[in-house]
């Protein structure tokens, strides 16, 4: 009759030893998920710093940058200006050209006689009479 009697449930040191590792492995978890946040972050903030090479993010501290309850990384425009600063070899030179196109210069218009001075139309004429 031994078969009958139900086995008896996990004790509670296999329970805490299998809450100890998920603790341990949700730690771990939030973790990873807070450095991958913290490195998008970074590197949107090099791109808009305009950094040459991706891979000088490898030469920064991130271990200083806070998540906040909302998600946001803290700090990470005001480490990549700071680095701007001291490492300036790391960023492209900023361009003193305008990145817009020049406006289309209106083509030269004759101004037509009737729009002229009487001093205008003298001199316009006699520069007409010379060039035959």
């Amino acid at each position: 009759m031994s078969d009958d009697v139900p086995k008896p449930l996990l004790g509670i040191e296999e329970l805490r030893a299998r809450t100890d590792a998920l603790e341990k492995q949700l730690r771990e978890s939030n973790e990873a998920a807070r450095a991958s946040l913290v490195r998008a972050e970074l590197k949107a903030e090099a791109l808009r710093a305009g950094m040459v090479d991706l891979d000088g993010l490898k030469l920064f501290d991130s271990t200083a940058l806070k998540v906040s309850d909302t998600g946001e990384v803290d700090g990470a425009a005001e480490l990549m200006a700071r680095m701007k600063r001291e490492k300036p070899w790391l960023f492209a030179s900023a361009s003193s050209s305008s990145p817009t196109a020049p406006p289309q210069a209106a083509p030269m218009r004759n101004k037509r006689a009737t729009e002229m001075t009487a001093e205008e139309y003298r001199i316009a004429r006699a520069e007409l009479l010379r060039r035959r």
